[in-house]
C-alpha cells in the first residue's frame, strides 16, 4: 500500500510538474502574441486610428525620432521644424541606443538624447482620459505630451557630473484635445552599461492601465509577502533547533528572494521608501543574484549530503565572493556589465544541482523528484529573466513566480521532514516509557533480591573470615615460597632431590604418595618457569617475529575484554571495559600497528597480575584514552591494596619480585609476567609503567603509537 502511494505520489508530482512547464510554455506563445505590437510607429508616426486604445492598452514600438546628443524640448523640435530642418535619424523602441550605427560609428552606453513620436488617434479615442505608464528607463528622464512636462524621473543632464540617476515606474495621465499625441523625451545615461528607452512604455485609458498597474503591484506583493513570512518561518525554525542547516539556507535564500521581488517589476521599494539611492538599489539586486546560487547549493548539500563534490562548493565560493567583491568595489557602469556572466553562473548551479538531483531520484531519495521537478521550473523562469533583462525575451519578470512555486515546494519538503522526525520522537518518547516502567519494575525486584543476597552473603562472610583466619598463616608461607622459586631454580630442584632421596630410602614409606605428588608439583612450577624464562630471554635477544599489522584498537579491545570477561569475573571480581566517546568518532576509529597475538599476551599479563593481587569482589578496569590522536594509552587498574611508590621502577625487572600485604588469596606465578609485558611493549614501539600510592590498588599504561586513522 506504501508502495502504491509514493508511486501514486511521484506520479501526481510529475503531472503537476508538466502543467506548471506546459502552461510556461503556452503563457511564452500567448503572452508573446498578445504583448507583439500589431500598430508600430514609422518614421516617427504612429497610427491608431483603427484601434481604440482607451478600451485596449498597448504597447508602443516602431521607429522613433533620435536626436544623439541633443536635449530638445518640444518647442525646440517644433522651431527646427518650421525653419524647414528635416530629421533623417530614427531608433527602433524598446532598445537601448548602445550599438546603434550614427554615421559609421557604434554608439556606446553613456550619453544622452532626444526621443519623439506622434500618434494618431481614432475619433473615439480623442476626448478620452489617457495614460502612460512609464517603466524604469536608464538612468534620467523628462517626458512632455503635447507640450505638457508631465514626467520627471532624475536629473537630465549633458554630463556624468550634471546627471542625478533614479529608477522609478511611473503612471502619468492626459487629455487629448485632438486627435494627436507628440510624446517627447530626453534621456541621459551615464551609469549603467544600457542606456535609452529599453522597455515598452504603455498607452491606455486611465481606468484600464490604472487596474492593470495595481494588479501587477497586488501580485508582486503577494509574492513578497509570501517570500517574507516563509523565509521568517525558517529562519525561527533554525533559531529553534539549530542542528539542522536546511531551515537556515532555505530561510535566507527565500528572504533574498523577497528583497530582490522588491527591487525588480514595479520597483515597490521606491514606492515604500522613495528617497532610496539608485546605487544602493542596484547593488543589493545584484548582490542577491550573485550570492543566491551559493546559497541554494548549501541548501541542496543539507537536503542531499554527499552529492555536491568538494571542488564544486570550493569554485562555487570563490567565484561567489569574487563577483560579491566587484559588485561592491566598482560602480553600476561597470558591474552591470557582468550580468550575462551572472545568469551563466546561476543557470549552472541550478543544472549541477538538476545533475545530482537526478541521481538522487534515481536512487529513490525523498524529496529528490519534487525538488527536480520544481528545478526545471525555476531553471525556466530565471533563463527567461536573463532574457528579458538582455532584450532578448519577450515574456517580462518571470522568477518571482517561478521562485515562489520553488519555495512553497522546499516549505513542503522541509515540513515533511520535520513532521516525520516529530513523529519518531513520539514513537521513541512511547518505546522509553515502556521500557521505564519496566526497569521500575525490574528496579523493585532487584532490590529485594539483592537484600536477601547480602543477607546470604553476610554469612558466607562470616564463614570465609573464619577459613581465612586458619589460612592466614599458610597463604604467608605459600607466597614466600613461590618468591624463592621465581629468583632462584636452585631451592625447588634441591627440595624434590630431597624428596627423591626419601622415596629412594625409604625414610618413611608411608609418606612416598605425599613426596610424589610435591614433587610432581614443583616439576610442572619449575617446567612453567622455565618456559617462561626461555621466553623472556629470547624477546630480550629479539628472537621472537611479530605479524605486525594495522588494527584498530577499539576493537582490539573489546575482542579481548569479551575473551577474558569470564575467567575474570569466575574470579570473583569485576570486569570493566571503558572506552570513553573514542568509538563516536567513526569512520576515523584510531588505528595501530600491532602483532594482536603478542599484545594479547602482554595485556593478559597485566589483567592476570591485577588478579592475583585484588580481593573477591574487586574491581579490574580496562580503559582507552589517547594523547593528541598520536598514542594510544591502555590502562588496565585494579583495585588491590597497591604497590609501594619506591618499587615502582623495579617492578618491571625479571629478577626482582616483590610481594603486597593483605592479599587474601593464593598468588601463584613465576613473576616474570611484567617484565614479558615490557619487553613486547617495547617492541612495539611503546611504553609501561606503573602508578600507585601503596595502599589503593595500582594502575598499568601501556602506550602505543597511533597511525594515520581509516575508515572502517
Amino acid at each position: 500500500m506504501r508502495s502504491i502511494l509514493r508511486l501514486g505520489s511521484r506520479a501526481i508530482f510529475l503531472y503537476l510538474a508538466a502543467a506548471v512547464i506546459v502552461g510556461l510554455v503556452a503563457s511564452y506563445v500567448i503572452l508573446s502574441a498578445s504583448d507583439s505590437p500589431r500598430f508600430q510607429s514609422e518614421k516617427g508616426i504612429l497610427d491608431l486610428t483603427q484601434v481604440h486604445v482607451s478600451e485596449n492598452p498597448l504597447k508602443l514600438s516602431g521607429e522613433w525620432e533620435f536626436y544623439w546628443q541633443e536635449l530638445l524640448s518640444p518647442d525646440d523640435i517644433q522651431f527646427r521644424s518650421t525653419n524647414g530642418g528635416n530629421h533623417n535619424r530614427w531608433i527602433s523602441i524598446p532598445s537601448s541606443w548602445l550599438g546603434y550605427r550614427l554615421d559609421d560609428r557604434k554608439l556606446k552606453s553613456t550619453g544622452f538624447a532626444t526621443f519623439r513620436v506622434v500618434a494618431l488617434l481614432s475619433e473615439q479615442d480623442k476626448n478620452k482620459r489617457l495614460a502612460l505608464r512609464l517603466p524604469t528607463i536608464f538612468h534620467a528622464y523628462k517626458l512632455w505630451v503635447n507640450g505638457e512636462l508631465l514626467a520627471e524621473v532624475g536629473v537630465v543632464g549633458r554630463d556624468k557630473s550634471s546627471v542625478t540617476p533614479h529608477l522609478a515606474t511611473k503612471l502619468v495621465f492626459f487629455q487629448p484635445e485632438n486627435d494627436k499625441v507628440e510624446l517627447v523625451m530626453q534621456v541621459a545615461n551615464f551609469h549603467h552599461k544600457r542606456g535609452g528607452i529599453t522597455k515598452y512604455i504603455e498607452l491606455g485609458g486611465s481606468d484600464a492601465l490604472t487596474v492593470k498597474t495595481n494588479l501587477r503591484i497586488a501580485y508582486e506583493m503577494f509574492i513578497t509577502a509570501s517570500l517574507l513570512v516563509i523565509g521568517i518561518y525558517h529562519l525561527l525554525l533554525f533559531i529553534l533547533r539549530r542542528k539542522d542547516r536546511a531551515p537556515l539556507y532555505f530561510g535566507l535564500f527565500t528572504m533574498l528572494l523577497a528583497i530582490r521581488s522588491l527591487l525588480v517589476g514595479e520597483l515597490l521599494i521606491t514606492q515604500l521608501w522613495s528617497a532610496i539611492p539608485w546605487g544602493l538599489q542596484f547593488k543589493i539586486e545584484y548582490l542577491i543574484l550573485c550570492i543566491s546560487g551559493y546559497i541554494i547549493t548549501r541548501y541542496f548539500d543539507c537536503i542531499f549530503p554527499n552529492y555536491v563534490s568538494r571542488w564544486f562548493r570550493l569554485v562555487t565560493l570563490i567565484a561567489t565572493g569574487a563577483l560579491c567583491l566587484i559588485v561592491v568595489t566598482t560602480p553600476a557602469l561597470i558591474y552591470s556589465k557582468l550580468l550575462l556572466v551572472i545568469g551563466v553562473i546561476i543557470v549552472l548551479h541550478i543544472v549541477y544541482l538538476m545533475v545530482g538531483l537526478v541521481h538522487a531520484a534515481v536512487r529513490g531519495l525523498e524529496g529528490a523528484l519534487i525538488f527536480l521537478l520544481v528545478s526545471v521550473v525555476v531553471l525556466v523562469t530565471v533563463i527567461n529573466d536573463f532574457l528579458y533583462y538582455n532584450e532578448w525575451s519577450l515574456i517580462g519578470n518571470t522568477s518571482p513566480l517561478g521562485l515562489l512555486v520553488f519555495t512553497i515546494a522546499q516549505m513542503i519538503l522541509l515540513f515533511s521532514r520535520f513532521t516525520r522526525a516529530a513523529s519518531n520522537e513520539e514513537r521513541i518518547a512511547r518505546e522509553l516509557q515502556d521500557t521505564n516502567n519496566k526497569l521500575t519494575d525490574m528496579n523493585m525486584n532487584l532490590e529485594r533480591i539483592v537484600q536477601e543476597r547480602t543477607q546470604a552473603l553476610s554469612a558466607a562472610h562470616d564463614d570465609l573470615r573464619t577459613s581465612y583466619d586458619r589460612l592466614l598463616h599458610s597463604e604467608q608461607g605459600r607466597k614466600k615460597l613461590l618468591a624463592y622459586i621465581t629468583h632462584d631454580l636452585r631451592l625447588p630442584l634441591s627440595s624434590m632431590l630431597g624428596y627423591v632421596e626419601a622415596v629412594q630410602d625409604g625414610v618413611k614409606p608411608e609418606r612416598n604418595e605425599q613426596y610424589l605428588k610435591y614433587i610432581r608439583d614443583n616439576t610442572i612450577r619449575i617446567n612453567r618457569m622455565i618456559e617462561e624464562l626461555s621466553f623472556l630471554s629470547l624477546l630480550e635477544t629479539g628472537q621472537i617475529s611479530y605479524r605486525m599489522e594495522p588494527v584498530h584498537v577499539i576493537h582490539f579491545l573489546r575482542r579481548f575484554f569479551e575473551q577474558y570477561e569470564l575467567v575474570v569475573r569466575d574470579a570473583g571480581l569485576e570486569f570493566m571495559l571503558d572506552v570513553g566517546d573514542a568509538e563516536d568518532q567513526q569512520p576515523n576509529l584510531p588505528v595501530v600497528e600491532m602483532d594482536a597475538q603478542r599484545l594479547e599476551q602482554a595485556l593478559f599479563n597485566l589483567v592476570s597480575n591485577a588478579m592475583k593481587f585484588t580481593s573477591r569482589e574487586g574491581l579490574v578496569r580496562i580503559a582507552l584514552a589517547f594523547d593528541n590522536a598520536r598514542y594510544a594509552i591502555i590502562s588496565v587498574q585494579d583495585s588491590g591494596t597497591g604497590i609501594p611508590p619506591d618499587q615502582l621502577e623495579q617492578i618491571f625487572d625479571r629478577n626482582y619480585k616483590y610481594a603486597r600485604p593483605g592479599v587474601e588469596k593464593e598468588v601463584e606465578g613465576s613473576g616474570l609476567g611484567l617484565a614479558i609485558c615490557r619487553e613486547i611493549v617495547q617492541a612495539h614501539g611503546g611504553t609501561v609503567r606503573a602508578e600507585s600510592d601503596g595502599k589503593t590498588g595500582a594502575i598499568f599504561y601501556v602506550s602505543l603509537p597511533c597511525i594515520v586513522n581509516k575508515g572502517r
